[in-house]
């Protein structure tokens, strides 16, 4: 194998690696995809939730084939304190009635491999057990990738390699991760069966659920939990950023544990059987921890390239992994078609994101993480929020007082008005 050179080199099966070399075979390129694990998506954990619009471009119609766990036609997000939660929910018959506007629930290991099969089928030399140690570098130009000592030569290599890619490290092009800029993840999938998650959930046939939390979730830092309904499984995890990490001295296990058994969420899971248990990074930081994109031979893609957008109600980063291996390949050909893989030319993968929902979702979102970084949004909102309703809620024969007195009254005991002026200043400057 090292003797031969491919087109392209794409490091990482994930989804944004599988796109791009997917697109590259289908324009009749030799394509070689290295993935570590022993198959696509055996390391890939999201969550996870896939909205179409970007995979409907490259496979039309994909989810009447692929591995899609269920449609999501209910939304839910909570504030929850030890004891109570303020659950706001929507559901609607018309969330994935229009295919490119439908997300569903997805189980990456399944899903992935679909992928790759899809990528076999289009040519592509798939190797998975395979560890990528650098990158070839010769007069600054990226030729090739160096495998335990193996050499494989390309006109160019694709960085798909996950959030912590230190390929691009290595090369220059990215910096070595700050615990502010990612979080952990850990996510457990347990087995209820269909007809359990339909009742529970008031879900029928292929319907699914989306439920995001916030506040003891992660004990009141940065962070939050998420339940996804699948097939006959729940995905549940928590999400908590590295810099957050002792606020509350409770490991992030421990949360999940915590998270497993609130009175809001036990019920759900109640007689449920624990079949996987995963961790990884997620990208936290947006658009300001987007690295360098492109350098002669090299461009990066997906989660490599920190495509991630957390707004707190919804997590976004396969959309956007797709998205992006789709534009990489298409700068690839271009460049293949006038010979030159230059940086320059490579280049027009940084104009065609420009132009794209990619940066343009993430530059008119760029001040959210400010916004979730702020402890009012993981302890005082979801405490205000607990307290209003416990005394709305709350009939004892004691004279009541107006609702505006309640609100007020909650805000005063968590809040000061410095802090409440710097958060609304916080979110007009997000907007």
């Amino acid at each position: 194998m090292s003797e031969e050179k491919f087109d392209a080199i794409i490091v990482g099966g994930g989804m944004a690696g599988a796109t791009a070399a997917y697109i590259l075979a289908n324009a009749g390129m030799e394509v070689l995809l290295a993935d570590r694990g022993d198959y696509c998506g055996a390391k890939n954990v999201t969550g996870g939730r896939l909205y179409a619009h970007s995979m409907e471009k490259v496979f039309p119609g994909f989810a009447k084939e692929a591995p899609v766990e269920r449609l999501v036609t209910k939304e839910k997000v909570s504030l929850m304190t030890e004891k109570g939660s303020l659950d706001i929910g929507y559901s609607s018959t018309d969330l994935g009635a229009d295919p490119d506007g439908a997300s569903y629930t997805v189980l990456r290991s399944k899903f992935d491999q679909w992928m790759a099969e899809k990528c076999e089928e289009a040519g592509v030399m798939l190797v998975p057990g395979i560890r990528v140690d650098s990158c070839v570098v010769e007069d600054g130009k990226v030729v090739g990738i160096d495998a335990g000592g193996e050499i494989m030569y390309s006109d160019v290599v694709i960085l798909a390699d996950g959030v912590n890619s230190l390929l691009a490290q290595r090369l220059g092009m990215k910096q070595e991760l700050t615990p502010k800029q990612v979080a952990v993840g850990v996510k457990e999938v347990i087995q209820l069966g269909e007809e359990t998650i339909n009742q529970r959930f008031g879900l029928r046939g292929d319907e699914g659920m989306a439920w995001l939390s916030a506040g003891d979730a992660t004990n009141g830092a940065f962070g939050g939990g998420f339940l996804y309904t699948n097939k006959d499984t729940v995905s549940i995890g928590i999400v908590a950023t590295l810099a957050d990490i002792g606020y509350h001295n409770i490991s992030i296990p421990e949360l999940l544990d915590r998270y497993k058994e609130h009175p809001a969420i036990a019920p759900y899971l109640e007689g449920g059987e624990s079949i996987e248990y995963s961790a990884h990074l997620v990208p936290e930081e947006g658009i300001h921890m987007v690295p360098e994109l492109v350098r002669d031979g090299v461009l990066l893609a997906g989660d490599a390239a920190g495509f991630v957008v957390n707004l707190g109600m919804t997590v976004r980063g396969m959309d956007f992994a797709v998205e992006s291996g789709r534009l990489a390949a298409e700068a690839v050909i271009r460049a293949k078609e006038a010979g030159d893989f230059s940086k320059e030319s490579l280049s027009s993968y940084v104009d065609a994101l420009e132009e794209s929902f990619v940066m343009k979702d993430m530059k008119a979102l760029k001040g959210f993480p400010t916004i979730l970084s702020r402890r009012e949004v993981f302890k005082d909102l979801p405490e205000m929020a607990d307290d209003i309703c416990k005394k709305l809620f709350t009939v004892d024969g004691k004279p009541s007082m107006d609702f505006i007195m309640y609100v007020i009254n909650s805000v005063t005991a968590h809040t000061s008005v410095e802090q409440l002026t710097s958060f609304v200043s916080d979110i007009m400057d997000a907007m």
